[in-house]
């Protein structure tokens, strides 16, 4: 069989003498859940086993080898794959990497990989291969039918009567399903070379893939877990929700009180009409409540709270060595390239207030349940506090966590040259009361942590950066934290005044991603330069990394003007197109900026030998021997980048025997 199938005939050829790439695509078996526990643990499981290694070599004529049915890798293959001087390329090629180490006894490290999924993300594309391929248009898709294929022969089967009580499907029960699959594979290293080859004009800067390389360094490492604290948390919420449960049914006499179609009509029934029982909306009923319905919708709440899909996460997700890995997906955001969580989603870890964080663990991991709902006015609620604390480092150590102070705040100020901003950054730092000085013309003296003043400093600067207003004030909670309805475009209106450089910085990214799509043209502002040709809109940063926006046009928004528009996933996770003004690629410009800072600190702190095992937004936390200072990672994370000359950049940190937020 040509290319166009795949084959199970092996090249003999001396290949080794020129190789330069190798492509690839598996097909395996595993008894474990790869959506839930990842693939370290995948492949860790005894009877996990590699069917089909699909293979080009050098964009050349794809082969397939049929391990399932006794073939072997050709011996120059193996050999390629421990070669560093060959570069290995694979569709999300983590999976590829982390699975033949196990199928070859020899791990396999990273240097010498190269991931198409993170060429795709780099421009902007859908992250799954036949997504990919759709957008780019190609000639040879992804095969539709590979899903119910791999179901088949890739996932582990129930025992019946009819299938003879096998646990999996071989290639025997279906030879001409088989013969698909193979074809399958065979068309999945096509289509990864034809993405390539489609983006080879836009290619990864290498400064990015050695980015990619300590990422995958950081998912090998992977963080250990606290496994004792994990199994009893488990049971612990399980002892809370069935007290809960109880106690609703008790006041409410509801068959199933967890039900939102049986608490609405309960509520209805007492005088209390709601058209939803969101976390919001339960907030603002509490607030005119009678005093028994109050009890019930607070103990809801707590039920709401009462979720360990996180320790859960945790006990599916950790490895025979009592680490968790695969946690951070490079490049996972879209439009800034920040990382993003997988498995146990590390980036929105509930965020913990508890003074007494270490007792509270100790009652958990010693299962001490009592004490727990004597001292505690909600179990579910320390519960949630508490799965940061999950992560622990190895014994001997501590972790070092150190995160920017003010990163976005002081980029944007950077950017747009606000020089009383910068100022603030040079001297003592505290932007809140600073603005708020700006904003009311009040001495700073005069503003102190606790003054309404400083509050009302703090939401402007949350919310109205990105060209937020009165409903930006809302959603940040301002009326919760006091400002009135009336004050709100007041609000705004000052903090705008106060930062007339900053509003300038918006507009004048408007235009200049306006007239670069319009007219096809390059532009530039800021240091920031658009560019928009071969069907993208491109912008580069300080950095020389550049942002990719699919297929922009000139379209109308909301009021009826002229914005740009692209195709993207947008909030539905769907691919779509979508609109963006000024502040909005402002927002992208600023984080993804941030983005290149964090990963030039990771780096220089990579290069300290110091061991990294997590970085969550603009936080890394290192798993350090008692010899590594807090001062050093501080210090090292603060250098400012050689691109980045005249911004100012701070860290802070502290040491823990398990991760927290200080």
């Amino acid at each position: 069989m040509d290319g166009g199938g795949g084959a199970t005939c092996r090249p003999f050829l001396l290949w080794r003498v020129y190789m330069k790439h190798l492509s690839m695509d598996i097909e395996t078996i595993s008894s474990r859940d790869l959506s839930k526990c990842g693939v370290y643990k995948y492949a860790e499981s005894p009877d996990f086993e590699i069917l089909l290694f699909g293979y080009a070599v050098d964009g050349g004529k794809v082969y397939v080898v049929d391990l399932a049915n006794g073939e072997t890798l050709p011996e120059e293959i193996k050999e390629a794959l421990v070669d560093k001087n060959v570069t290995k390329w694979a569709f999300n090629a983590q999976f590829e990497r982390i699975c033949l180490s196990r199928y070859l006894g020899n791990w396999l490290g990273p240097e010498s990989w190269r991931c198409t999924m993170i060429w795709a993300a780099y421009m902007e594309l859908p992250l799954s291969l036949e997504g990919a391929g759709a957008v780019l248009g190609l000639e040879k898709q992804k095969l539709k039918e590979g899903k119910d294929l791999i179901r088949y022969f890739s996932v582990p089967c129930k025992p019946t009567k009819a299938n003879g009580g096998r646990t999996r499907n071989l290639p025997a029960d279906a030879p001409d399903k088989w013969e698909q699959f193979k074809a399958y594979n065979a068309r999945d290293v096509e289509t990864e070379i034809a993405i390539q080859v489609r983006l080879q004009k836009f290619p990864v800067p290498e400064d990015e893939w050695q980015n990619y390389i300590l990422d995958q360094h950081i998912n090998d490492r992977g963080i250990r877990l606290d496994m004792g604290l994990v199994t009893k948390a488990i049971r612990c919420d399980e002892r809370a929700k069935a007290e809960l449960t109880r106690l609703m049914k008790e006041m409410t006499a509801l068959e199933n009180p967890n039900s939102v179609t049986q608490m609405k009509a309960w509520l209805a029934d007492n005088g209390l009409e709601t058209d939803t029982l969101g976390k919001a909306a339960v907030k603002e009923l509490l607030k005119t409540a009678p005093e028994n319905l109050a009890e019930v919708l607070t103990l809801r709440q707590s039920l709401a709270k009462s979720s360990v899909k996180k320790y859960t996460a945790m006990e599916s997700v950790v490895c025979s060595d009592g680490r968790a890995r695969g946690l951070l997906q490079f490049y996972g955001a879209n439009r800034t390239g920040r990382w993003a969580g997988r498995l146990i989603q590390v980036q929105n870890l509930p965020q913990n207030h508890l003074p007494d964080l270490a007792q509270a663990r100790t009652f958990v991991k010693s299962g001490d349940f009592e004490m727990l709902e004597a001292l505690y006015d909600s179990v579910p609620g320390v519960l949630s506090e508490l799965i940061r604390t999950a992560f622990i480092p190895k014994p001997g150590c501590n972790f070092i966590v150190a995160d920017f102070s003010a990163i976005e705040a002081r980029v944007i100020a950077w950017l747009a040259g606000e020089m009383w901003r910068n100022e603030v950054f040079a001297t003592h730092g505290k932007i809140y009361e600073a603005s708020a000085s700006q904003m009311f013309q009040v001495p700073i003296e005069d503003i102190t942590k606790g003054s309404p003043l400083r509050q009302k400093g703090k939401i402007a600067e949350l919310a109205l950066g990105y060209g937020g207003s009165v409903g930006a004030l809302k959603a940040m909670g301002a009326l919760d934290m006091g400002v009135t309805e009336a004050e709100l475009q007041p609000l705004v209106n000052a903090w705008r005044t106060a930062n007339p450089n900053i509003v300038r910085l918006w507009w004048d990214v408007d235009k200049a991603a306006m007239t670069a799509v319009r007219e096809r043209t390059t532009t530039d502002t800021h240091g920031i330069r658009f560019e928009c040709k071969s069907g993208m809109l491109f912008i580069t940063l300080p950095s020389g990394r550049r942002l990719a926006y699919v297929k922009p046009k000139i379209g109308q928004n909301r009021f009826g003007g002229d914005a740009v528009t692209y195709e993207g996933v947008g909030a539905t996770k769907k691919w779509e197109r979508i609109e963006s003004y000024g502040p909005k690629f402002v927002e992208n410009i600023v984080q993804a900026i941030s983005r290149d800072i964090l990963c030039y600190a990771m780096r220089r702190l990579d290069g300290m030998e110091l061991s990294i095992v997590m970085s969550v937004h603009d936080e890394v936390v290192i798993e350090a021997s008692p010899d590594v200072s807090l001062e050093s990672v501080c210090s090292c994370m603060a250098e400012t980048p050689p691109w980045a000359k005249g911004l100012l950049l701070r860290a802070d940190g502290f040491l823990c025997p398990f991760y927290k937020k200080d």
